[in-house]
Order: C-alpha cells, then structure tokens, then sequence
C-alpha cells in the first residue's frame, strides 16, 4: 500500500465518527417527514376504488420545507402498452447537504372513449397524469412524504409503548375489561404509533362516570 493510500485511510478513519453523526441526522429528518400527519383536508379518495391519495401541491410543500432546492425531471415517456402511458423521471434532492439522485417509473392508463372502446381519448391528460404519478412516487419513495396515506410507516406499537399504555391505564383506574378492550384493538392494529398522542390524553381524562 502506497503513502497516500494510508493517508487517505487514516483520513477516512479520524472522519468516521462525523460521517456516522451526519448519516444519523439524515435518518432522523426522514423520520421526522415520516412521522407528519397528513392533514384531513389534503386526503382524497379515488372514485374506483376508495384509495387514498394526496395532491402533488401538498407534496411540493412538504418538499420546499424540509428538502430545499430539489428538482424533477422527466428522463423517458412513452406507451407502456396498448393501455398504459408510462414515466421514467428523475428526483435530485439534498439530503441534510448530501446531494442525492433517485430514479422512478409510474404510468397511467389510456382513457377510452365511452362511444368507441377501442379508440383513445385525452392523450393529453393521460401522459400529465403518469408524469403526476411519477413525480408523487418520488417524494413518498425517497423524502417520505405522506407515509401515513400511501401505508410507509412502521406503525405497531412497541412492547415498551404497550407496558406504557397499560400502566397509565391503570393509574387513571380504567376498568380490567376496558383495558382488555385497548390491549386486543393495539393487537389487531387498531392502535397504532399514530394514535399513541391521542390515545395516551385519551386515558389521561380518565374513565367516564
């Protein structure tokens, strides 16, 4: 090993302790977005099928505010098949100052016209929805915006969370069946990290006289 590869080594090495604080803090603002409830107003259902989805406005704010100076861009589009426009795009950020790239594909089907099924309508509309799409399963994918909607969150309460909720509980001198009922809705998920906020000033009231 040359000289100036052990310097670059020892170089890395006297650096570890700052690159492993510095990773430790990008992990920690994903948390954060993560962990941001999605306000009631930004949540929409699809008519088809009743999914969830926010608007890609919301998205962007979120973006502005916690990844300053990242950008978007379409790098192919094209049909994916007979009834499907599909994206190829970009998403460039700043990570806590580390600039990162990430790519993603998203497409939207074709809209069909109601009196010729076999011929298209609004090509148009159909090509801005898939870049939408695109653009939308980037920010969830890569900042973690709106987790909570599009089902990224690691939700299940701990086991010290679940000892926390039984014990506050049972100095607010819940019923053992009342408790019963809260330990059996956090096993089936009913509860989750998300409700804990709620859940927890919930008991804090007390039982109802």
């Amino acid at each position: 090993m040359s000289r100036d590869q052990e310097h670059e080594l020892t170089v890395v090495s006297n650096m570890l302790p700052q690159i492993e604080e510095h990773l430790h803090k990008i992990t920690e603002q994903h948390k954060t977005v993560s962990n941001l409830k999605t306000p009631g107003s930004q949540v929409k259902k699809r008519g088809f099928d009743g999914q969830e989805y926010v608007e890609l406005s919301y998205m962007r704010l979120i973006a502005d505010e916690y990844f300053p100076g990242w950008s978007f861009e379409v790098i192919s589009c094209g049909k994916k098949d007979d009834d499907e426009f599909e994206v190829h795009g970009k998403l460039s950020w700043y990570d806590c100052g580390v600039k990162r790239r990430g790519d993603m594909v998203a497409s939207h089907p074709f809209q069909r016209s109601t009196k010729n099924p076999d011929q298209f309508v609004g090509g148009g509309n159909t090509r801005k929805a898939a870049v939408t799409n695109c653009h939308k399963k980037a920010f969830n994918t890569y900042m973690n915006i709106a987790d909570d909607v599009y089902r990224n969150q690691v939700v299940d309460l701990t086991p010290e969370e679940k000892v926390l909720i039984k014990e506050k509980m049972l100095e607010a001198k819940f019923s053992e069946s009342e408790i019963q009922r809260i330990e059996l809705n956090v096993r089936k998920g009913v509860k989750t990290q998300t409700d804990l906020p709620e859940l927890l000033e919930w008991i804090e009231k007390g039982p109802k006289k």
